[in-house]
């Protein structure tokens, strides 16, 4: 089963295989809500300041249309945060590197929130970063302990099969398809 992914405005289309989710979280971390105002679209976050994340190997999405609008920024120069330039809808967050077969779906750019729910559970107990929270949440440090080793175990896996493929990395050099830009203005952390 497939569930669709979408831009605010339609232009930048795809789909995720639900066989490629390794689980579901939210993180509040202080990049993340820095990522968020920077792009300046509602319903990124959460009453608290957090973003409801798909973790996933990379393998199992693919862009349908609209992949010119793909654009990369990115605060540290370890997490590579892709979006869709046409409107500024985040579409997920990688690490620099390809060796590291993961990729964070925001489920805002995910539809419908029904498909999501059917394949990995109601938004997670599982949270990062709780403490950057801007109200008090419900942290489950067992939840967050299960989500980080099946991401851990799916990482691992992908590892030991070889796999590399992702609609973010150029398969020939390992480089990514799009320069990673710094934000302009300056993203205030």
């Amino acid at each position: 089963m497939s569930i669709r992914l979408q831009c605010r405005c339609g232009t930048l289309q795809g789909e995720l295989d639900e066989s490629g989710i390794y689980a579901r979280a939210t993180c509040y971390c202080r990049d993340c809500q820095a990522y968020a105002r920077w792009l300046g679209a509602p319903g990124l976050l959460d009453a608290c300041g957090g973003t409801d994340l798909v973790a996933m190997a990379p393998s199992k999405l693919r862009f349908t249309a609209g992949q010119e609008q793909l654009a990369c920024v990115t605060l540290t120069g370890r997490t590579l945060r892709w979006y869709a330039a046409c409107c500024r809808t985040p579409v997920g967050n990688t690490a620099a590197s390809p060796g590291v077969h993961y990729v964070g779906v925001p489920t805002a750019c995910l539809a419908p929130p029904e498909a999501v729910d059917a394949a990995v559970g109601p938004p997670s107990r599982a949270v990062a970063y709780a403490r950057s929270a801007t109200c008090p949440v419900r942290a489950t440090p067992l939840a967050l302990a299960r989500a980080g080793a099946q991401v851990g175990a799916g990482v691992l896996r992908a590892r030991m099969r070889g796999l590399r493929a992702s609609p973010f990395f150029d398969p020939a050099s390992g480089r990514p398809v799009r320069p990673p830009m710094p934000p302009e203005p300056e993203i205030e952390r």
